[in-house]
């Protein structure tokens, strides 16, 4: 599908069954989200340039994701998308600015682009010029970053909660409870990980972005991009403190499992400790000696009895007076 828009923020729909039109001077964005082949090959036409197919959205190589050819200025910036889902990823878009107009390709619809053409009428100037409106873009994806990174504070700190959150003994945590939040943790990290790899692509895109004369010659979005870079390394930084956060969380949980299975292993070991004495004493009266006077008694067996029980209750209440149980 192809969508040209005006700096207006009008939006017209290009087919390719009604023939490549001619692109008025007003049209500065010409968006294709999951173009085809033909689809490519009138855009190819309308501008002169060669579209990147998404084998070459791919490319890692920084000298494939960002240059310049023919007057063209070529970039691949991957943005995450799918952040409200279980399984957040990322996806690789083009942006190439050729004769005053932005081009984007892209496979995916992350929820940036869309707050970003719903604001384009509310735009006091609009977006007069390709570069304008394409760090107005980034701007927006960036806005759309932070808000990623908000909301993935307030569930962590959420977790954090549930996690470290406190039990009486009436009131145990239900079984395999912290071995569920470890799935938690992992989801959160998928994200937080995704989201700076994204920064770290925008990054490079940015910088490289600053250099390019088209940008250098127009003030507006010269400090734009300068401003959505700042943006850029702030949101970085918080994405490795939010990172170092998730990693401490992991460490907890996991501990905190130890410290349950501790608990358990010690009930045990001080169950047996306690069963030994009787046990001794059961033994010693289990055998079959010939010269044993206690068998003889009329009173052998409750005294063996009462020495069994009170064999086990000085344990018992020794390790209660010492604070282990």
């Amino acid at each position: 599908m192809i969508t040209a828009y005006r700096s207006n923020g009008d939006a017209i729909a290009l087919s390719v069954e009604h023939g490549a039109p001619a692109l008025t001077p007003d049209i500065v964005w010409v968006d294709l989200l999951s173009p085809t082949r033909a689809e490519e090959d009138m855009v190819e036409g309308l501008l002169s340039i060669s579209v990147p197919t998404r084998e070459d959205l791919k490319d890692i190589e920084p000298s494939s994701r960002l240059y310049i050819e023919d007057g063209a200025v070529f970039m691949t910036g991957s943005l995450v998308y799918k952040a409200d889902s279980e399984v957040p990823e990322l996806t690789d878009i083009a942006f190439v600015l050729i004769d005053n107009r932005l081009v984007t390709i892209r496979y995916a619809e992350p929820k940036s682009f869309g707050l970003f053409i719903a604001a384009m009428h509310r735009m006091q100037e609009g977006c007069r010029s390709g570069p304008i409106l394409l760090t107005r873009l980034m701007e927006t994806i960036v806005d759309r970053t932070a808000e990623i990174l908000e909301q993935s504070v307030a569930r962590i700190d959420g977790l954090s909660m549930m996690v470290f959150a406190e039990t009486s003994r009436s009131k145990r945590r239900p079984p395999h409870y912290l071995e569920d939040r470890l799935f938690d943790v992992a989801g959160h990290h998928r994200l937080v990980s995704k989201t700076r790899d994204s920064l770290a692509s925008l990054s490079r895109l940015m910088t490289f972005l600053y250099t390019v004369p088209v940008i250098q010659e127009n003030r507006e979005s010269k400090e734009l991009c300068r401003a959505v870079s700042r943006d850029i390394q702030s949101l970085s930084e918080h994405a490795s403190f939010i990172a170092g956060n998730i990693t401490f969380l992991l460490d907890a949980s996991l501990g905190l499992i130890n410290v349950e299975q501790n608990a358990i292993i010690k009930i045990f070991s001080i169950a047996s400790v306690v069963l030994l004495p009787p046990t001794m004493v059961a033994s010693i009266y289990g055998m079959n000696f010939a010269v044993m006077p206690e068998l003889h008694w009329s009173f052998g067996y409750p005294l063996a009895l009462a020495l069994m029980l009170l064999s086990a209750i000085i344990p018992f209440f020794f390790f209660r007076w010492k604070g282990w149980l």
